[in-house]
């Protein structure tokens, strides 16, 4: 039986997140942020490390994902499938600019995942986008690390263990928060273990 091992990764800080603003795809790690990915990389040099051994690494196209991997000694190859979500009109704007400009339509994305108001990506898409890219690692027996961003990650373990699309609001991940799904032939299962 061939296992496939993929480890997502939440890039680290950026300002826009510290600020609860809409993120763009140029928005670098912030210093406490580059620091934290740096202090991880360091604390994983033991034995097997944070992340283990990997046959491929990919990234996001987003900046801060490429420099998370390059503080934890990765050099991954660009993924356009684990972008961040289009957030349209809204990127760079903070939740409470948008809350006092757009309530209904703020209301309206936080309640329907398949909602985009701002002209940009719903969630439903951005699950089907990153679900597309999970299948296709299925079943390739390779050892996989992948850093991407926080809502990324959401509606991958989402789709992985078939939930419904709503779910994604339930499930939080922070900033370089490893999470390890394996795939023995038939489906993803998700696996937390100590670091």
């Amino acid at each position: 039986m061939t296992t496939t091992s993929l480890r997502l990764v939440a890039h680290a800080h950026t300002a826009a997140q510290r600020r609860a603003r809409f993120g763009g795809a140029d928005d670098a790690l912030d210093e406490g942020g580059l620091r934290a990915a740096l202090a991880l990389a360091a604390a994983g040099t033991g034995r097997r490390g944070h992340l283990g051994v990997a046959d491929v690494c990919v990234s996001s196209p987003a900046v801060a994902a490429i420099q998370t991997a390059g503080a934890l000694g990765l050099a991954p190859t660009v993924e356009v499938a684990l972008s961040d979500c289009d957030h349209g009109d809204w990127t760079g704007r903070s939740l409470d600019e948008v809350a006092a400009d757009q309530p209904r339509a703020l209301r309206e994305w936080l309640s329907a995942p398949e909602a985009a108001p701002h002209g940009g990506e719903s969630v439903v898409a951005l699950r089907e986008r990153v679900g597309r890219w999970l299948d296709g690692q299925r079943g390739s027996g390779q050892r996989i690390i992948a850093v991407t961003h926080p809502l990324v990650i959401r509606v991958a373990v989402v789709h992985a263990l078939g939930l419904p699309v709503a779910t994604y609001r339930q499930v939080d991940v922070e900033p370089l928060a490893i999470v390890q799904l394996t795939d023995h032939g038939s489906r993803w299962h998700l696996r937390l273990a100590a670091r």
